[in-house]
């Protein structure tokens, strides 16, 4: 066989852990975009809304890092979420050019209605799985981020 005809790739390939994380991810941002587009918002908006909920004044660059996603992505989905009223920017106390975001009332509502969209797709996986199963899950890749995170 010569160099040019060897197949790219192992032949377990599409069987790894890393693939069928992946996959399972794809999967599961699809079905959450699908369902949560029926309620009017975006799979992005939700994970911003959720982040600047759990932590109540971080900048667009603190979103950003935390998310993986570059700052300018982060901009747009600030802008899109403060035009509807669902994120403000405040001030920082201490630096004058930057701007701190927190959700206003309507962006703690979208956030309530968002959520419960993500808690009908975790029922079903709990139903499915079992609660024991489901924990294991958990579990398993609680340890896969600390291998990960490790490495």
């Amino acid at each position: 066989m010569k160099q040019d005809d060897e197949d790219p790739i192992a032949p377990d390939a599409l069987n790894r852990v890393t693939w069928w994380l992946r996959r399972v991810n794809w999967d599961v941002q699809a079905h959450k975009e699908q369902r949560l587009r029926t309620r009017g918002i975006a799979a992005a908006q939700y994970t911003l809304l959720i982040c600047v909920h759990t932590e109540p004044g971080l900048t667009g660059a603190e979103v950003a890092r935390r998310l993986n996603v570059t700052p300018q992505a982060v901009a747009s989905l600030v802008a899109r979420l403060e035009e509807r009223g669902q994120i403000e920017r405040r001030p920082h106390p201490r630096h004058r050019h930057v701007r701190e975001l927190h959700l206003t009332d309507d962006g703690r509502e979208a956030l309530r209605h968002a959520d419960a969209v993500i808690e009908e797709i975790e029922q079903r996986i709990n139903e499915k799985l079992g609660r024991e199963r489901a924990a294991q899950l958990k579990a398993l890749l609680s340890e896969v981020a600390d291998v990960i995170r490790e490495a």
